[in-house]
């Protein structure tokens, strides 16, 4: 069940859905803070994308669940959320988290930042890093594969992206290992990304480098996107199984706290 709006000292609203506590924040202090982060404080700055599929994992995943809570930053991304909001009275904010990866890569550009894009398949991160560098020449780009399965990830793999990053310092990092791996992953990795704004990004890597098209805005915008990425990609059907689960213990909680 959402709850009440809870008024904390950085005004953000808080609310609980499926027993995770979730942040309401707005897209233009989600930048502001990171902003703050890179030109002053330079500490740890965990971004985590809240979405049905998350949700459900979190609901069920205790790791995880402190994670998605404990984060620095929580952007609501799938329409699934924004819906369960307006089912309790709350109006949300969507942030898309492919979004807020090219506004950060713009940002990235202006501040003359280092960013660092790690995983993906096929070289993935390198061939978009050197896009980047090519567009926004401004900023610094480097792309790695780092770890082939995250599921077993090897120490040579480990101390390799170690390495990396001490050297290079980046000031954002983006990561696309796949929800929940990218986000456990990086909380057991923060000890080297001390002073990182780092973000899972999951498949974004395939859209904005165009491997995968995206949905036209029209159909982002209606909040069928999903939907978009599911013809195009018919294995994903498995996934979108849990956004039925999602729906149903939604409903559940609702119907058990009225």
């Amino acid at each position: 069940m959402l709850t009440k709006p809870i008024e904390m000292k950085d005004k953000r609203n808080i609310y609980k859905l499926l027993g995770v506590e979730l942040k309401n924040v707005s897209k233009e202090k989600v930048l502001d803070k990171i902003i703050k982060n890179i030109e002053s404080s330079r500490t740890f700055c965990h971004i985590v994308s809240v979405n049905p599929e998350n949700l459900v994992i979190a609901n069920s995943n205790r790791i995880f669940r402190k994670i998605v809570e404990t984060a620095q930053i929580q952007i609501i991304d799938g329409v699934g959320v924004v819906i369960a909001g307006r089912m309790n009275n709350l109006k949300l904010e969507k942030i898309t988290g492919v979004d807020l990866m090219n506004d950060l890569i713009e940002l990235a550009s202006r501040m003359r930042l280092r960013v660092l894009l790690i995983g993906g398949k096929d070289n993935l991160a390198l061939k978009l890093a050197d896009c980047y560098s090519v567009k926004y020449s401004k900023a610094k780009f480097i792309g790695i594969e780092g770890i082939k399965d995250i599921k077993k990830p090897s120490k040579k793999e480990e101390k390799g992206i170690s390495s990396i990053v001490t050297a290079y310092k980046p000031h954002l990092v983006f990561v696309a290992f796949g929800s929940p791996h990218q986000e456990i992953w990086i909380e057991r990795h923060k000890n080297i990304f001390k002073k990182t704004v780092v973000m899972g990004v999951g498949g974004s890597f395939d859209l904005l480098s165009g491997r995968i098209a995206r949905a036209p805005k029209a159909v982002r915008k209606l909040g069928f996107e999903w939907f978009f990425r599911l013809l195009i990609e018919p294995w994903r059907w498995r996934r979108q199984l849990r956004l039925i689960k999602f729906s149903y213990l939604v409903l559940k909680e609702k119907w058990k706290n009225s």
